[in-house]
């Protein structure tokens, strides 16, 4: 007699079900091989000779159960997989920090694991000697080979061939143990946090307190376009010194602020250079920026403005060149202000009459101001300056108190594009505790205190490779303008007196 011969069919009629329980580390997991509503597996076979037929038992279907067990993923274009995570361990570290879930976790498959760690990653690139669950993606351990900045270009073309866009693929370093890891996570499950979207228990009227509510309460532009408006209004009454006493009198003198205007112009062209610069970068290296928000200042007239990366950046480079921008097109403007205003004399002949004891407040403007003015600076001897010394002078110092290196503020952007994540951290705690303290002595510390701690403290979002340094010019640059922001914040400690009594003995 010859051997039967075997088919197996699906017919669309009744379910079969078969658990699969899997312990691995912490994780258990139950998995339910499913046909479609409308299937149903049978079992038949057929003998070359008609007259004899075997019909199978019960016996025969538990057998069929157990050789589907052993089915090595030949039906799963058919066959339903469900995940259910009763007791997962998520790492700890949090290599992601800045970014936050848009809906129902959503687990990446072992089948999609496995081609991960097959055909994406790989020896040439990074080899996986370990994974475990993250934040509803997968956190890769293993090798790194060659340059980071290569394999993460391999990597992200490989999985752009296999699987789209359908998953976000980041290179770090572990904050626990300083080794490179691989972070693949769903695309739609997270995006970046937005910058400044935090709950504020303040129980004072504050600046901060409505920038933040208005930014969840009304749409974006308009928000923004109110906090213009106010900054506008602060930089006018900044530069009209006859109000600040007494801010009623203003409706009874509104001409006033007219004579606020030339200087509130100055200094918003500084700050708009400065928001300039940041635009144009992102558009060159292909980063998406929200509106800015422009925050007043009763001090100073403005603290600058908020400016939130909404996309991911690509790596370390990117995130200087796009920080440093705007501080370095901003003190370049203000610089060139600087220097007219003490070259030229005053349109109307009289100027601004100053004591030189207020070039002590900054080290670049006192140094400049040295150099440029020599034995006219003097201590005791009042100066005519040209206005401009003092209307370029405060937009150099909102550019500096931005270059302080803590939060998402510019300066901490830089710091972390230089020195990584895990240096810039700890530097933005020092500084945040030095400002805080700092903040007992001055009332623009404390509001700028305040202002970086409840909107822009951080953490910055995860960029798509944080391994790579930066190139030795970018370095240089960024080095650069968080020594041009120190300097103008730092006071100018040496006396002004001529050359003469300098080399007295």
């Amino acid at each position: 007699m010859s051997s039967p011969a075997a088919s197996l069919h699906w017919d669309h009629s009744r379910m079969l079900s078969v658990p699969w329980n899997v312990h691995h580390r912490s994780i258990r997991r139950t998995l339910f091989f499913s046909a479609s509503s409308s299937s149903q597996l049978s079992w038949s076979w057929s003998c070359v000779s008609k007259k004899e037929k075997h019909e199978p038992d019960s016996m025969e279907l538990l057998d069929l159960k157990d050789s589907i067990n052993n089915i090595d993923g030949n039906f799963a274009g058919e066959v339903n997989i469900q995940e259910k995570d009763e007791d997962m361990d998520v790492a700890s570290g949090s290599p992601l920090p800045g970014m936050k879930s848009i809906g129902e976790s959503i687990r990446i498959s072992k089948a999609t694991i496995d081609i991960f760690k097959d055909q994406v990653f790989g020896f040439d690139t990074f080899f996986v000697t370990n994974q475990e669950p993250y934040e509803g993606g997968v956190l890769f351990r293993g090798n790194l080979r060659g340059k980071a900045s290569k394999s993460y270009e391999k990597i992200t073309k490989r999985m752009q061939d296999r699987f789209g866009d359908q998953y976000k693929f980041f290179l770090l370093i572990d904050p626990e143990d300083d080794k490179p890891v691989a972070v693949v996570v769903p695309k739609q499950t997270f995006q970046v946090e937005a910058t400044g979207n935090v709950k504020l228990h303040l129980s004072y009227f504050s600046p901060v307190l409505i920038l933040s509510l208005a930014r969840q309460a009304v749409p974006e532009w308009f928000a923004a376009s109110a906090f213009g408006l106010v900054t506008i209004f602060t930089l006018l009454l900044q530069n009209v010194p006859a109000l600040q006493s007494n801010l009623l009198s203003m409706f009874d003198n509104l001409e006033l602020l007219k004579d606020g205007l030339p200087g509130s112009l100055v200094t918003a062209l500084i700050l708009g250079s400065h928001e300039a610069g940041h635009i144009l970068v992102a558009r060159d290296i292909g980063v998406k920026l929200g509106v800015p928000y422009f925050v007043p200042s009763w001090q100073i007239g403005s603290f600058g403005a908020i400016t939130r990366i909404v996309s991911i950046v690509t790596n370390r480079e990117d995130l200087l060149k796009l920080a440093a921008a705007g501080p370095l097109a901003g003190f370049l403007l203000g610089l060139l202000f600087l220097l007219l205003g003490l070259i030229l004399p005053p349109a109307d002949g009289i100027g601004v009459i100053v004591d030189p004891a207020v070039f002590h407040q900054s080290f670049l403007a006192g140094s400049i101001a040295k150099l440029v003015l020599g034995d006219a600076l003097r201590e005791g001897t009042p100066l005519s300056v040209n206005p401009l010394v003092l209307w370029s002078w405060a937009g150099l110092l909102i550019n500096g108190i931005n270059m302080i290196p803590t939060g998402e503020v510019d300066g901490g952007r830089i710091s972390f594009a230089l020195w990584g994540r895990k240096v810039s951290t700890r530097l933005s705690g020092i500084t945040l505790a030095l400002l805080g303290i700092s903040s007992l002595f001055s009332d623009v510390s404390f509001y700028w205190a305040v202002l970086v701690f409840f909107l822009q403290r951080g953490p910055i979002a995860p960029l798509h490779e944080e391994i790579t340094e930066p190139g030795e010019k970018y370095i240089g640059i960024g080095v650069a303008v968080l020594l041009l922001g120190l300097l103008i914040c730092l006071p100018y400690p040496f006396p002004f007196v001529n050359d003469a009594t300098n080399f007295e003995f």
